[in-house]
C-alpha cells in the first residue's frame, strides 16, 4: 500500500512524508517563545477574554487542552483523517465511540478472536445495556457478509491483524460490505500502527488505537485514540468525549506525541526483527505453528501485502507439548520479558489464554492454550533469537 505522503494541514497544496508529518503535524513552534517541542500544558482552566469568550477556544481541559490537541491533530494527519480524539486508554476510546453510536437493541459484528478487553466490553458491559453482538472470522469476507446481513447491523468492528491470532481482514472489501448494509465500519489499527496501514484510505469510517502500544512505543504511557473523516460523526464524538470525560491528560498526550516522532524508524526495526524471529520459529522442532502475516504460509499474507507497508512486530506461535510447554517457555526467556501489552521498544512474551485474553475463557473467542504471543522489540536480533533458542530448549 502506498501511504507515505499526505497533504499537510498547514499547506494543502504540499505533500509531505509520514516521517515529516509525525514530527511536525499539529506541532508548530510555540509563538510566545519559539519552543520547537510542544509544551505540556498542565492546566485545568484558561483565562477568558470576557463572559462566554474563551481565548482561542480553550476554557476547560476536559473539553480541550493544547497538548492533547497537538496529539489529536498529529494522529489525524498520520491516519489521513480530518479529526482525531485522544483518550485515557484504548478501552476509554472504544467505550466512548460505542456509547456515541449505539442504542439498546443494536447489533454489532466483532472478530472471533478480538482483544480480550474488547470482548469483555461487549459481553460484560454493553450486552447488559441491550447491545447484541455476533462473532465472525474477519479474514473470511463471506462469513462477515453473512453475519452483517443476517440482521440489521449498526457496527462492523474489525481488528487487522487481530489479537492474538493475527488474522488479516481485507479492509477494502469489508468497507464495501459495511456500505451496502448501512453499518459503521470500525477498524482497530493498533497492531499495524498508522505507519504500516491506514484504514480510512481503504474505506473505514473510524480508526481505533491503543496509543499505549506502538504510538507511544516505550511502555511508559496508557492512552487511546479515535480518528474519523465524517464531520457529523466527529462532532458527535467530540460531544461524547467531553460528556464522558475519559480524556488523555497533558503529560500522557505529550508522551504519545513524543513517541509518534520515532514511530517510522521503530516500526522498521520491529518488522526487521519480527521477520527474523518468525523464520527462526518456523524451523524449530518444538514449534507446532508460527502465525505471522509476513510468512507466505499465512492465509492472510496476500491481503497483508496488498494493504500494509510491512507485516508488523507481533509474532504468535503454538508449541509442541500444549499448555504446560507454553507456560514453561514463557517463564524461561530473559530478554523477552513476561508481561502483558505490546508495541514497546523492549521485547515481551505472554501466554494469552491466562493473561491478556483470560476474559474469553469458555467463550467462542477462547484462544488455544498452547499459544504464545511475542511483541518483538528493537533489540539486536541475534540476541533475541538466542533467548528464544534457550527458552525452547
Amino acid at each position: 500500500m502506498t501511504a507515505s505522503t499526505t497533504p499537510s494541514q498547514d499547506n494543502p497544496g504540499a505533500r509531505r512524508g509520514f516521517e515529516t508529518l509525525a514530527i511536525h503535524a499539529g506541532q508548530p513552534a510555540d509563538p510566545s517563545n519559539g519552543a520547537v517541542i510542544t509544551p505540556i500544558y498542565a492546566t485545568s482552566t484558561y483565562l477568558q477574554d470576557g463572559v462566554g469568550q474563551p481565548r482561542q477556544g480553550y476554557e476547560y481541559s476536559r473539553t480541550q487542552n493544547p497538548t492533547r490537541k497537538a496529539l489529536e491533530d498529529c494522529l489525524a494527519a498520520l491516519e489521513h483523517g480530518s479529526r482525531g480524539f485522544a483518550f485515557a486508554s484504548g478501552m476509554a476510546a472504544e467505550d466512548t465511540l460505542l456509547r456515541a453510536v449505539l442504542s439498546p437493541g443494536d447489533h454489532v459484528v466483532i472478530p472471533d478472536d478480538a482483544y480480550g478487553g474488547t470482548y469483555r466490553l461487549f459481553a460484560k458491559v454493553l450486552e447488559r445495556w441491550g447491545v447484541d453482538y455476533t462473532v465472525a472470522h474477519v479474514a473470511d469476507t463471506d462469513a462477515v457478509r453473512a453475519a452483517v446481513a443476517a440482521r440489521p447491523t449498526k457496527v462492523l468492528w474489525v481488528e487487522s491483524p487481530t489479537n492474538p491470532l493475527l488474522a488479516v481482514a481485507d479492509i477494502a472489501a469489508l468497507a464495501q460490505i459495511s456500505r451496502e448494509h448501512g453499518a459503521l465500519f470500525v477498524v482497530d489499527n493498533t497492531f499495524a500502527s498508522p505507519y504500516l496501514q491506514q484504514p480510512l484510505t481503504l474505506g473505514a469510517d473510524v480508526v481505533v488505537h491503543s496509543t499505549t502500544k506502538y504510538a507511544g512505543g516505550h511502555s511508559d504511557v496508557v492512552g487511546g485514540a479515535l480518528v474519523v473523516n465524517d464531520a457529523a460523526l466527529a462532532d458527535q464524538l467530540a460531544f461524547h468525549q467531553n460528556a464522558i470525560g475519559a480524556v488523555a491528560g497533558p503529560f500522557d498526550a505529550w508522551l504519545v506525541l513524543r513517541g509518534l516522532k520515532t514511530l517510522a524508524v521503530r516500526m522498521e526495526r520491529h518488522c526487521d526483527n519480527a521477520e527474523r524471529v518468525a523464520a527462526f520459529l518456523a524451523n524449530h522442532a518444538k514449534v507446532a505453528e508460527v502465525i505471522y502475516p509476513g510468512l507466505p504460509s499465512h492465509p492472510g499474507h496476500e491481503v497483508a501485502t496488498k494493504q500494509m507497508r510491512r507485516y508488523g512486530g507481533i509474532v504468535s506461535f503454538r508449541v509442541v507439548g500444549g499448555r504446560e510447554a507454553a507456560v514453561e517457555v514463557c517463564g524461561r526467556t530473559e530478554l523477552f520479558a513476561l508481561a502483558e501489552s505490546l508495541g514497546g521498544i523492549e521485547s515481551l512474551i505472554e501466554h494469552p489464554g491466562e493473561m491478556t485474553h483470560a476474559s474469553t475463557a469458555g467463550s467462542p473467542l477462547e484462544v488455544p492454550d498452547d499459544l504464545i504471543r511475542l511483541s518483538v522489540g528493537i533489540e539486536t536480533a541475534d540476541d533475541l533469537l538466542d533467548d528464544l533458542a534457550r527458552a525452547l530448549g
